[in-house]
């Protein structure tokens, strides 16, 4: 499904199929960037929490993923669960709701759910790209519990953007 909400901006999302089915995943893309054709791949992955976008650039065609793992990680699971060979992913964003010191040094441990996911990004030939001034990417509301880092971002790992991309606080 593409819709636009912002005059600048589509928006790609799966539709929902039922009222427990609800989305919570979504992907803006610039309308500047319309003509490299974007499509969503509802055929390669189908799934509540993941959006799998292509697009083609000289004559070649490339994926973008974004991805919402909740608290039991299920996106991660469908993901390490399902056998898939996709070529060419060149992103994979999202909020993976993982705490850890790998990516967040005021955080006291790491976590084995990591693990799993540098394991798919190995197997997509992704690296997570570490921002050049790191900042939390959750806030707390709770006192006592430290602000964390649990979106994340892995480029291709032959792409010049990989650690030099920006956080700006919404």
């Amino acid at each position: 499904m593409r819709s636009s909400h912002y005059p600048n901006w589509f928006s790609f999302t799966r539709p929902s199929t039922s009222q427990s089915d609800y989305l919570r995943v979504l992907a803006y893309i610039n309308i500047y960037l319309s003509s490299l054709q974007f499509f969503l791949c509802r055929d390669i992955i189908n799934h509540r929490d993941i959006i799998l976008i292509s697009f083609f650039s000289n004559d070649t065609c490339f994926f973008i993923m974004n991805i919402y793992s909740d608290m039991f990680q299920s996106a991660l699971k469908y993901l390490k669960d399902t056998e898939m060979n996709i070529n060419n992913l060149i992103l994979m964003i999202g909020d993976f709701n993982i705490r850890d010191s790998l990516w967040n040094p005021l955080f006291p441990y790491h976590s084995s759910i990591s693990d799993d996911l540098f394991i798919l990004a190995d197997l997509f030939n992704l690296d997570l790209s570490t921002p050049t001034d790191p900042i939390p990417t959750r806030y707390s509301n709770t006192p006592g519990e430290l602000d964390s880092v649990i979106d994340l971002m892995f480029f291709h790992s032959r792409s010049s953007k990989l650690n030099c991309h920006s956080i700006y606080p919404s």
